[in-house]
């Protein structure tokens, strides 16, 4: 019971909610961390939106809030002040335990330093977010090896990550990201670590992400990466300083909606992934098959 109630904080802000061009909605966003007695302001009152399919890029020097807002967007911190809403969704009032069911199929997160866990082979890493929100074992099966197919890397499935190199790393860290078709791929410097080959595919990696219509965020310096932005943000001292737009955002009526959301047999209505009743009319979903 205990779980349910947790879940049941993801409710609609609009009860006629429908899929908007709008995905991300940030106001007034203000980070502080706390370091001894000292206060310091990481992000200063940022407000933005994103569009749905759009491949935007935040880039800036080292230390400007980047990272700090990735992380919010992501929901793996909270803003000291300011709302964010992905979907219709306020993240920024979740608890952790909701915020983790909500992000297990939303949000795919792609890290500098590839986060894989070393003890789980390449296969490994990538089924582990699908056991997390109990896919089906034969689902499980073709998304890996179709993931595997993707970045090709079929004949590593069994090497741990030391067995692989940076680039085959982050690959394994990209399909891991895009194993529950997320809607949103947020990624933190994906390329820094990177040689030019390696960064080269990675770049073709999310290119062909954006053409089947994710909604992709990234904080880089790259500019192969930073060629394929609809809009460049640019971030210092916490503060948006400049938006440049390079090409216009996709139409998302032709966007697919991925394989995780689901109509409520009851109402029709499109269900967030990993809930056990529809958050517009309550009706306890059948388990996806």
């Amino acid at each position: 019971m205990e779980e349910d109630a947790e879940i049941s904080e993801i409710r609609p802000s609009d009860s006629d909610y429908t899929l908007k061009r709008e995905i991300i909605r940030c106001n007034n966003i203000t980070k502080e961390f706390e370091i001894g007695e000292y206060v310091v302001l990481a992000l200063d009152s940022i407000s933005f939106e994103v569009y749905r399919g759009e491949f935007i890029v935040f880039q800036g020097p080292s230390g400007a809030g980047k990272s700090t807002l990735l992380s919010l967007l992501g929901g793996l911190d909270s803003p000291s002040k300011g709302e964010i809403f992905i979907e219709w969704v306020k993240i920024s009032d979740l608890s952790e335990e909701s915020m983790s069911v909500f992000r297990a199929g939303t949000i795919g997160f792609i890290f500098q330093n590839y986060n894989l866990i070393s003890s789980l082979t390449a296969e490994e890493n990538i089924l582990f977010p699908m056991q997390l929100t109990g896919m089906e074992p034969s689902i499980q099966e073709q998304r890996v090896h179709m993931l595997l197919e993707k970045i090709n890397l079929q004949e590593r499935t069994e090497h741990l990550p030391f067995q692989l190199s940076s680039g085959e790393q982050q690959r394994v860290g990209i399909a891991r990201a895009m194993a529950n078709d997320p809607t949103i791929i947020l990624a933190d410097e994906p390329t820094a670590n990177l040689d030019k080959r390696s960064s080269k595919i990675i770049a073709e990696l999310f290119s062909d992400m954006s053409q089947e219509g994710k909604t992709i965020i990234i904080a880089t310096h790259d500019d192969k990466l930073i060629e394929q932005a609809n809009r460049v943000f640019t971030i210092e001292d916490g503060k948006i300083v400049a938006e440049k737009k390079q090409k216009e955002a996709p139409d998302f009526e032709t966007i697919p909606i991925p394989t995780a959301y689901r109509k409520c047999p009851n109402c029709n209505k499109l269900i967030l992934p990993g809930l056990k009743s529809c958050s517009f009319c309550g009706v306890v979903l059948p388990k996806k098959e």
